[in-house]
């Protein structure tokens, strides 16, 4: 099956637009988009499925992974504008007369269910484009097919475990004092000089926690005739752990063809034992082997991104790792494009600052 997973620029700061694409000439193709960044993507990614993908005036699937702003925005755009075979996503406030008891206050279901919906004004808009446009708005929790793509995180029973502790929603009875540890932790940060050598990973096993809504992130898994892609959008440690224990159940669990770097290549999304679970173990130096690409979405403006112990990570792993910064980068099998430069790989970095 050919395919392409095209990650497109997302302006200054960092965030997701990615347009995949995969069949055949005689079969047809599916386009499946992934989040849309800020607002202004939105009009880069209709651009760019006008000029590549032959000005349909369908696409097949969109997936919003999270609900958080650089994620959603650019999506209002991109629903208005084409014809939608179905959206995905996870809405929190769906899920309100359940997770009432993790709050503060004297709160209702439909009270709770008002409040929620209220913090995610976007994701709302969202919403209510679709409903407009009579596009059908499905969830995606582990299990779930869309397209050529198994969705293997979030399970609901984690997904409704983490709603109390996302930043828009009410105080939590946990989330006050996790929320003052976590302002202790970032004050205490300082620039460190780090010398890695292949051997000697500077990665930590147990990083401070990424937020509640990253590691609520719909985790996909693509099979395109035996070669995958992995996207893993902002998801942390305990959403990709997640995901690899529904791919070995589901008999799927091996080194990807294609994966994306989680949160813009943050060093709090991924681990080595992470890592080791996808990817493979560290290859020993000097090895030519390839296990596949990866590639990082990160804004014109974040030079710091991947950082630099993640793509090391990668790297050490059998991945040539690509990051989009000014512009789009590809990565296809079998849709040759006239005019395209190879892209080069992100070197190994032996010093560098944090």
């Amino acid at each position: 099956m050919s395919y392409e997973i095209e990650f497109l620029s997302v302006g200054d700061s960092n965030g997701d637009a990615i347009c995949v694409r995969y069949g055949n000439p005689l079969s047809g193709f599916v386009i499946h988009v992934v989040d849309g960044g800020y607002a202004p993507t939105g009009q880069t990614i209709i651009d760019h499925i006008n000029k590549y993908y032959g000005a349909p005036k369908r696409i097949d699937h969109v997936v919003l992974t999270h609900a958080d702003n650089d994620h959603v925005s650019g999506l209002l755009d991109v629903v208005r504008y084409f014809e939608v075979g179905a959206l995905w996503m996870n809405r929190p406030w769906l899920y309100a007369a359940e997770i009432v008891g993790s709050f503060h206050g004297n709160y209702t279901a439909e009270g709770l269910f008002k409040t929620i919906r209220a913090a995610y004004p976007l994701v709302a808009q969202l919403e209510e484009i679709a409903i407009a446009k009579g596009v059908p708005i499905y969830e995606a929790f582990a299990g779930t097919q869309i397209g050529a793509f198994t969705v293997l995180a979030p399970t609901r029973d984690r997904y409704l475990e983490l709603i109390p502790d996302f930043n828009r929603t009410p105080t939590s009875y946990d989330a006050a004092e996790k929320g003052f540890m976590d302002r202790l932790v970032e004050a205490a940060k300082t620039v460190v000089r780090f010398l890695e050598t292949w051997t000697s990973e500077a990665l930590q096993e147990n990083p401070s926690p990424t937020s509640a809504s990253n590691e609520s992130c719909i985790v996909q898994l693509a099979d395109f005739d035996g070669r995958t892609a992995l996207l893993t959008a902002d998801a942390g440690p305990s959403a990709l752990k997640e995901a690899a224990q529904v791919a070995a159940y589901l008999g799927r669990l091996s080194a990807p063809t294609f994966v994306q770097i989680p949160h813009h290549g943050s060093r709090r999304n991924v681990t080595p034992s992470v890592l080791n679970i996808w990817l493979g173990p560290p290859l020993p130096e000097g090895s030519k082997t390839v296990r596949g690409t990866a590639f990082c979405s990160v804004g014109v403006n974040k030079p710091e991104y991947p950082r630099k112990r993640v793509s090391n990570a990668f790297i050490r792993r059998g991945y040539n790792v690509h990051r989009s910064g000014t512009g789009w980068i590809r990565h296809y099998y079998d849709i040759p494009r006239e005019n395209m430069k190879p892209l080069t790989p992100m070197p190994f970095s032996s010093a560098y600052e944090e």
